[in-house]
């Protein structure tokens, strides 16, 4: 039985009735005829093993069928020959029809109805054998990647130039980027989608790459290097905070910790190293509890990884936060991605960062900002956004770190940069 049949499975168990999973199909750019590449549904890879424009998996009685578009002439003419059914059945582990030929129950639920949604993410959120193989996979691609990345910095090329160079390593395995790639001298902003700035020697270069394999599975890695090759002193000791804050949250991961409370470790961390750099000033606990550490680092520690980078967050805050749990409306927490009980086979991201976001450290509405001593963050304006993020598989006994080989020591980042 493959993998895909055991899910399948145990998927009918969990749910009473006939479901429904779509593969979805690949929006136009523009006009119909210049697409986007297509991209199955996650839920729809999970369960299939194949992405399969305009398919259906419908599981009644416990058995499945995948239901397939027909294929025409001009089908032929543009995209080559349909697959051989024979071949795809054995591979599905089912039976393979043709649209045309409906199933039973055309109006069975789909992911979008509550019981199929939490059956999903029962399934998905242990990660079986296959999946860990996949994460793995997508880890060392990802390690290649920020490898590439590091080497081809140096000061007067241009930010796109390093992400070019990152992304030949995913291209060159068959794979993808499982997210817009983030390539930027402005940490600052989270999801900076521009690549176009010249990189020059005094920078930082943020760059969140992550791969997605040909089966999906993505990794989600994060490194700040410094452009010439060497930190300065106060991007240095800014940089060792944001590592000691990952240390802390990693350290925390294992089998029944409370993910807030992982979250809550780096904040503590954080909040250490800015009060012992003069940046903060009072109370570790009473700063944390005030968000004060949320005024530089506003966003969550982490999110659930699979085979959506931000696994599963298509069903909402249903997958990140278990019944009972919601999000909390406090600065410093209302960004949480994820407030489960860690279980063996969950894979999650760890990812703290430091950032002057003026729109951010501006607002006289936040609170914490009587605790910070202007003066002496001042002296730390050549810090514009410091994050280090890696992806963490809890095991039975702790955690393993699957991007634990990509520098992160800053000796070790700096001899990476550059060569």
């Amino acid at each position: 039985m493959t993998p895909f049949e055991t899910r399948r499975r145990r998927l009918a168990e969990r749910v009473d009735g006939p479901i429904r999973i779509p593969a979805g199909h690949a929006p136009s750019r523009n006009y119909p005829a210049n697409r986007y590449p297509f991209r199955a549904s996650s839920h729809f890879l999970y369960l299939v093993g194949e992405g399969i424009e305009g398919a259906w998996l419908c599981i009644e009685g416990g058995r499945s069928t995948v239901y397939v578009p027909g294929t025409t002439a001009d089908d032929a003419l543009w995209h080559g020959p349909a697959p051989d059914r024979a071949e795809l059945e054995a591979r599905i582990g089912c039976p393979v029809r043709d649209l045309a030929d409906p199933p039973s129950s055309p109006a069975a639920p789909g992911p979008e109805d509550e019981a199929v949604a939490q059956a999903l993410i029962a399934l998905r959120l242990i990660h079986d054998e296959e999946a860990i193989t996949g994460l793995c996979r997508a880890a060392d691609a990802t390690a290649a990647a920020h490898l590439a990345g590091m080497a081809a910095t140096r000061p007067g090329i241009r930010e796109w130039k390093v992400r070019a160079a990152m992304e030949a390593e995913l291209v060159a395995r068959g794979m993808t980027t499982a997210y817009p790639s983030i390539v930027t001298v402005h940490g600052e902003v989270l999801h900076n989608d521009q690549h176009h700035r010249v990189l020059e020697a005094g920078d930082l270069l943020l760059a969140d790459v992550g791969a997605e394999t040909r089966a999906g599975w993505a990794g989600d890695v994060t490194r700040t290097w410094p452009v010439a090759g060497r930190f300065s002193e106060t991007q240095r000791l800014l940089y060792d905070v944001v590592l000691s804050a990952q240390a802390a949250a990693i350290s925390a991961v294992e089998p029944g910790a409370r993910f807030r409370d992982v979250h809550l470790a780096a904040a503590r961390a954080l909040t250490s190293g800015l009060v012992e750099l003069g940046i903060l000033q009072g109370d570790v606990e009473s700063l944390v509890s005030d968000d004060a550490h949320a005024l530089f680092f506003p966003h969550g520690v982490g999110h659930l990884i699979g085979l959506d980078v931000h696994d599963m967050e298509d069903l909402g805050d249903r997958a990140g936060y278990p019944s009972g749990r919601a999000r909390s409306d406090r600065f410093g927490l209302c960004h949480l991605r994820l407030d489960r009980d860690l279980e063996p086979g969950m894979a999650v991201t760890i990812e703290p960062g430091f950032y002057q976001i003026p729109a951010i450290l501006h607002d006289p509405r936040r609170a914490g900002r009587a605790c910070v001593d202007w003066a002496r963050l001042a002296e730390f304006g050549d810090v514009r956004g410091i994050r280090i993020e890696d992806d963490v598989l809890v095991t039975q006994t702790g955690r393993e770190v699957l991007t634990g080989d990509i520098p992160k020591l800053a000796s070790e980042v700096e001899q990476a940069v550059g060569v």
